[in-house]
């Protein structure tokens, strides 16, 4: 008799037993109603059996997902949804007549409908709409909310195909190549119409995603389109255009060709809670990155990344989120030091990124579990743990290694890599041995890679080193600052500020001058804050990067007036990013608007942002 084969899941987030099955395709078919704010449809599930230990029962992960008739193999089964266990959901069980034999399929048809309750869709009315004309909805799946969509393995340690076939009376977007027969404008008569999607690259259940709404098309490249508001589209296509074949094309030199035929980016309305969701075939993107300067296409340079970090080559779970974000980060700054000329530029970023990373610390404790490369994630929800730790601890690791190995060697090592696990998922220990195998044939770069305490960086909390960055183009940024905490020190400085002293400066510079200032070890007097805002027009501003660091340095110096400012802003933009710190300053400072804010404003916000927000007011710092 063969040994049993025993698969040890490595993914404390889910309730499946995926250690029995893996998913080798799925295919959904939805319906939209957006009358109703529902999805309702069939998910197709082909199931492999992984274990010679014959199993008599599928476990599939749901959250508040109505289940209304399950098949295998086109026969009813008995099934039911288990206790709810936080933050997970509830266990789908589902009774298999006989036991099924290891290297088995089985084809698992679902009934399913959302509800009120499903927290990865954000339905808008038309009147939450920019031109107010017709409904929007869009999903926002990552990390463990495909679950409240429809029954799956919701884990990013199993990968599969989709197929997508979605009927709605809107324009849809989904995470596969759109079918050349797909309507190209909304149903005249409201009447549902058909549109269909296919993935053939495997991806985890977190990169289903579809959005629909009155959404327009604009080509931005020879293999990219922008999606978005008719009124907005000629806006998005102008931020675009200049640069996003140029970020392919340098990903591409930094790694391999790009492997899923089109790139293109929806623009969200302002309630998306992040910067961009690498979604397949469409990044979702929040339009804070369209400030008509150009200035925030950074954004699309991380999210095309992914391409190859995250979607190609998973974390196998959500401890070892530093896999799909440092490495992503990275990504993106190396595209930077292309297209912009050097490394100075990504030693820029870095600087930028290092001024998030602290406040993500500072905000947490130095000892807090979630500042660590590795997390703990047992029994909690990875939605808590999100910051910039696992962005920028994550790159300073692998730059790092660059740096202690050379970056040419390093650069030979990435293609390797992305392609070794390209499909697959891994963690941070796969990682490790594959950076020292293919190594071990060069004495010499062995040697050096003996230096690193993998220990140290997989789990110690807090600040990793901090890298020797090059400070060339924020030295004269930090002069401005530093004249500017004289200036709030000694009342009779000669210093007089004035509009020249950023005159030619980028976005950016502006964003490291008051990411400084929010690290002076005492705040600027109201006076100076307000001077601040006026003498620099930051009050104004319409890029939302600087407006928003600038309302927190005025919220930090106790200046109330800037209170309507923020509370605006807290209405019309849902990008957690900018949403977090702003209440956690106007919570010290007037926790009765803070609350009354977020009253108003709470079916604005995506449900994983309302809920991080509610649970900042009840005192919840994570």
């Amino acid at each position: 008799m063969a040994d049993t084969i025993i698969h040890t899941p490595r993914d404390p987030n889910t309730l499946s037993n995926y250690n029995n099955w893996r998913t080798t395709r799925t295919a959904v078919s939805i319906d939209i109603l957006f009358d109703e704010q529902i999805l309702k449809g069939k998910v197709t599930h082909t199931l492999k059996s992984i274990t010679n230990a014959e199993t008599k029962e599928i476990l599939l992960d749901s959250s508040h997902v109505q289940v209304d008739n399950v098949e295998v193999n086109g026969k009813k089964h008995k099934f039911e949804l288990g206790p709810r266990l936080e933050p997970y959901g509830s266990a789908l069980k589902i009774y298999l007549d006989d036991g099924v034999p290891n290297d088995t399929e089985v084809d698992v048809c679902i009934d399913f409908a959302t509800t009120a309750a499903c927290t990865a869709l954000q339905w808008m009315t038309p009147a939450q709409t920019s031109n107010k004309r017709h409904p929007y909805m869009f999903s926002q799946a990552q990390a463990i909310h495909a679950r409240s969509i429809f029954p799956n393995i919701d884990t990013p340690d199993v990968k599969a195909p989709f197929d997508f076939t979605i009927r709605s009376p809107l324009p849809v977007v989904a995470s596969g190549i759109p079918a050349e027969s797909n309507p190209k404008q909304a149903s005249a008569d409201g009447e549902l119409e058909t549109y269909r999607f296919t993935q053939p690259v495997p991806i985890p259940s977190y990169l289903f995603a579809i959005a629909s709404g009155d959404i327009a098309f604009a080509p931005i490249g020879p293999r990219s389109t922008v999606a978005t508001g008719p009124d907005e589209l000629a806006g998005c296509k102008w931020e675009l255009q200049n640069d996003t074949e140029k970020q392919l094309k340098a990903a591409e030199s930094l790694v391999f060709p790009y492997k899923w035929g089109q790139y293109n980016v929806l623009v969200l309305p302002p309630s998306f809670p992040y910067g961009g969701m690498e979604n397949p075939i469409y990044t979702f993107a929040t339009p804070t990155i369209i400030s008509g300067d150009r200035q925030n296409v950074d954004v699309v340079a991380h999210e095309l990344s992914h391409s190859w970090s995250g979607n190609l080559v998973s974390n196998a779970s959500w401890e070892h989120f530093w896999l799909n974000e440092g490495w992503t980060t990275y990504l993106e700054r190396r595209i930077q030091a292309i297209i912009h000329g050097g490394d100075k530029w990504r030693d820029f970023s870095a600087i930028i990124g290092w001024s998030a990373l602290t406040d993500s610390i500072r905000n947490f404790g130095e000892t807090h579990e979630f500042t660590k490369l590795i997390v703990d994630l047992k029994g909690k929800d990875p939605d808590d743990a999100f910051s910039s730790v696992p962005y920028e601890k994550g790159f300073v690791f692998l730059y790092y290694i660059e740096k202690l190995i050379g970056q040419d060697q390093f650069d030979k090592f990435i293609p390797h890599y992305f392609e070794t696990w390209s499909m697959k998922s891994l963690d941070s220990y796969d990682f490790k041995t594959t950076l020292l195998d293919f190594f071990q044939y060069d004495k010499a770069t062995s040697q050096k890679l003996e230096n690193i305490d993998w220990d140290t960086w997989f789990y110690k909390p807090g600040y990793p080193p901090k890298p020797d960055y090059d400070t060339s183009l924020v030295d004269e940024v930090y002069a401005l600052a530093d004249q500017w905490q004289r200036f709030t020190k000694d009342q009779n400085s000669d210093f007089t500020p004035k509009p020249s002293d950023i005159q030619g400066w980028s976005a950016n510079q502006l964003v490291v001058l008051l990411e400084r200032m929010l690290l002076f070890p005492q705040p600027l007097p109201v006076e100076h804050a307000r001077y601040l805002g006026s003498t620099y027009s930051l009050r104004e501003s319409q890029n939302v990067e600087v407006s928003s660091r600038y309302y927190q340095v005025a919220l930090l110096s106790g200046d109330t007036s800037i209170k309507g400012h923020v509370v605006d802003m807290l209405g019309k933009v849902g990008r957690m990013k900018f949403v977090r710190p702003l209440y956690r300053h106007l919570i010290i400072m007037d926790v009765e608007l803070a609350t009354e804010t977020f009253e108003k404003n709470k079916d604005f916000y995506h449900p994983i942002c309302r809920a991080m927000v509610k649970k900042m007011l009840m005192g919840d710092k994570s």
